[in-house]
């Protein structure tokens, strides 16, 4: 956007875009259905917003305000913002397209059923009879020794990855469903998660659906997984264990127990986020714990917490404890669990390739490090996507600082 956008002089008629509001309280959520950016604004600025968008020039805005609320805005700074965030039309020049949704051509009304809610009480039902199942018949369940159910390490691995990459389609696809019935356009893409590569269904603009449809969206893709995992309990149960079963099985319940690992930004983070009322739980809380420790290490910071109100302050340093506690576990036994079994893995693989004992030996080991090589290639890229722009920004600072 042109600086020219983000300006406005007293006479100026400003145009906006494409916006959608939800009241929240004694505030308005106010952004783009297809964008990534929102903003909570009191009621004069919401008034403000519908005033230029009814063709008010921003003197005009201004004295109506004034005169409707006795508030004293800054009209022009508060345009000012909104071209900030992308609110704006760009006079400029032609406005950046957004990013395409994933499959364009599912519309709404192809996928309203998912909101309906006679299927939330079908999968509420079908997931009570899968726990019941499993108290029942716990014979029928499977253990970590079922994963290995083939003497060939491709097949086994093979199977698995066919098997979890089906159920992750599916859990990001009743993300994306659903928010699609409600007319949020949504993307899965690649994302990390600390030093997980995880799929992840981008749906920002859920934020200005009501809270139903926002905690159906956020449930959807636990709601698959539980689905799966029931249904394989129940088939066991009635036709004998197979493998299939039993891989879908311990897949889904692996993967539904992930998603409580709260410290990242899982689906129970962003349900727990709704729940308490924070409107950006995981920055607000890193951005308090980064204060505590500049305050520990005798540095001044100002608590970024003190404007929020008492109820989002309280949960919002409750959480970054258990972001803090949760990160360094996490990391810990990435360092000194998975890194270490990674490297002996590698270094197998390489000297199988150096000393070959066969043909096979070379195959497996090939195969090892394009598997171990693919994946942080995909993570390495996943991460560069999101903070690659912020790193790039930091870089020209750096080459400048005078030294000493």
């Amino acid at each position: 956007m042109s600086q020219d956008a983000g300006r406005a002089a007293d006479g100026t008629r400003v145009r906006l875009r494409d916006l959608a509001f939800r009241r929240d309280g004694s505030q308005w959520i106010v952004g783009r259905p297809d964008g990534q950016e929102f903003a909570a604004v009191p009621y004069e600025g919401m008034r403000a917003i519908r005033l230029l968008m009814e063709g008010a020039t921003v003197e005009e805005t201004e004295r109506r305000l004034r005169g409707e609320t006795g508030a004293d805005l800054d009209v022009r700074d508060f345009v000012r913002a909104l071209g900030e965030l992308g609110f704006l039309e760009d006079p400029g020049g032609p406005a950046t397209p957004p990013e395409p949704p994933t499959f364009p051509r599912l519309r709404a009304r192809h996928v309203r059923w998912t909101l309906h809610p006679l299927l939330h009480a079908a999968v509420a039902g079908l997931v009570a009879a899968g726990a019941v199942t499993a108290v029942i018949r716990r014979e029928t369940l499977p253990g970590w020794h079922d994963l290995l159910w083939s003497e060939h390490g491709t097949l086994v691995l093979l199977s698995e990855i066919a098997v979890g990459w089906t159920l992750i389609f599916l859990h990001e696809m009743a993300h994306l469903s659903t928010a699609r019935a409600a007319g949020v356009p949504g993307r899965i893409r690649l994302g990390t998660r600390l030093q997980f590569l995880a799929v992840q269904t981008e749906v920002s603009g859920i934020w200005l659906a009501e809270r139903r449809v926002r905690l159906t969206v956020y449930l959807a893709g636990m709601a698959v997984d539980a689905a799966a995992c029931s249904a394989a309990v129940i088939l066991a149960a009635v036709l004998g264990r197979h493998t299939v079963l039993s891989l879908v099985t311990l897949t889904s319940a692996s993967m539904l127990t992930t998603q409580f690992l709260v410290f990242m930004r899982t689906d129970v983070y962003f349900l727990l986020q709704d729940l308490t009322g924070c409107r950006n739980m995981y920055g607000d809380a890193t951005a308090y714990a980064r204060h505590l420790a500049l305050r520990l290490l005798g540095r001044p910071s100002p608590d970024p917490l003190a404007g929020l109100p008492r109820r989002e302050r309280r949960s919002l340093r409750a959480y970054a404890v258990l972001m803090v506690v949760g990160t360094a576990g996490c990391l810990g036994v990435a360092f000194a669990v998975t890194l270490p079994a990674t490297l002996v893995l590698l270094c197998r693989a390489v000297r199988a390739l150096v000393t070959p004992a066969g043909l096979l030996s070379v195959l497996d080991a090939a195969a090892v490090l394009l598997a171990a090589l693919g994946f942080q290639v995909a993570w390495a890229r996943a991460w560069w996507r999101r903070h690659g722009a912020r790193l790039r920004g930091t870089l020209p600072r750096l080459r400048t600082r005078p030294r000493p």
